[in-house]
């Protein structure tokens, strides 16, 4: 088996490290890592109808999309992430227990009676404190979780809060959980770096023979190609998302703007604008401006610079209506 400790805490980077080895070692894997803040998507899921995309702007939270399905989740410097890779032949069900047993294995050498609850969820006392997600190919299995050990529960809160009447989406909603810290159930402290190393430890005292793993030159070449061409990229971590109805409306002193987009692939492909505002343009104008672009900020601002706002909705700024339309 391999084990390896990320020495980054970079998410986008992250992602695209665990993808290498499930797509290009050979061998079992065992990965240890941590992320600075950030939102990280499952694979099947609206990014937009899952973050509270102001707590996230505001608060400088990377948003990723993941490999396997599930729903969102936050990761902090507070949060410790394991993958486990198998290349035994992968069967037709999905196995949780398999893979979290030695995580609950090691929380019971610390004093914690952790549990399995529901689908993919490890609990204690009845409040999660690790998601759980697979995916698979042709050559093994991927799964991966969190474990929560000293996070900041408001964030987690904050950025996973969404109004629902903004986004209507054909995506795999996330349901919300009551979370506990792993640390919060310890007999005597540790720090997380400290629960990293015994974790480690632990698991890899499972496996006959275990070798830690080094990166060369062409390893680092490969992350370096799924940065750029996959998790850094705007087109994987919004524009993947299924179809969806995006809807928002705002009072303001020259009266209220209501917006309403059908975005498809990550581009708006019909736009309404509505409300009792004044202009000396048709709305229709603004609205035709709009189709196409793709749906984030940095296009739709390029877009609007094309035209003289105040003409379609007098008294508007082009960051209102940002607001209204991300």
């Amino acid at each position: 088996m391999l084990f390896y400790i990320f020495p980054k805490t970079d998410a986008v980077r992250n992602l695209a490290t665990e993808e290498f080895f499930f797509l290009h070692k050979k061998e079992p894997c065992f990965l240890l890592w941590r992320n600075e803040s950030a939102v990280i998507v499952g694979r099947n899921q609206n990014t937009l109808a899952e973050i509270n995309t102001d707590y996230v702007r505001r608060r400088g939270i990377s948003v990723v999309r993941r490999m396997t399905g599930g729903g969102a989740v936050f990761h902090d410097l507070g949060n410790l992430n394991y993958t486990f890779i198998s290349r035994d032949e992968p069967g037709n069900d999905i196995d949780f227990q398999t893979f979290t047993r030695p995580i609950i294995d090691a929380l019971s050498q610390l004093g914690i009676d952790a549990r399995l609850n529901g689908r993919n969820d490890l609990c204690i006392d009845g409040l999660k404190f690790s998601g759980n997600a697979q995916t698979r190919n042709a050559h093994g299995t991927l799964h991966h979780g969190t474990l929560l050990f000293s996070s900041n529960v408001a964030d987690i809160s904050g950025a996973l809060q969404v109004d629902p009447r903004k986004i209507q989406s054909k995506g795999i909603a996330s349901v919300a959980s009551r979370v506990t810290n792993i640390s919060a159930h310890l007999p005597a402290p540790m720090d997380i770096l400290q629960f990293a190393a015994f974790l480690g430890e632990r698991v890899c005292t499972g496996f006959p023979h275990t070798d830690i793993y080094e990166p060369t030159v062409e390893d680092e070449a490969l992350i370096d190609r799924l940065v750029a061409e996959k998790y850094g990229t705007w087109e994987w971590n919004y524009g993947y998302s299924p179809a969806y109805t995006h809807t928002k409306s705002q009072r303001f002193s020259f009266g209220t703007v209501e917006v309403g987009l059908q975005v498809k692939d990550g581009k708006i492909l019909s736009a309404a604008v509505r409300g009792d505002f004044f202009g000396t343009g048709e709305i229709g104008g603004l609205q035709e401006l709009l189709v196409g672009c793709e749906h984030r900020e940095e296009a739709l601002r390029q877009r609007l610079t094309r035209v003289e706002l105040n003409t379609y909705i007098f008294g508007m700024t082009v960051p209102q209506l940002l607001s209204l339309l991300v």
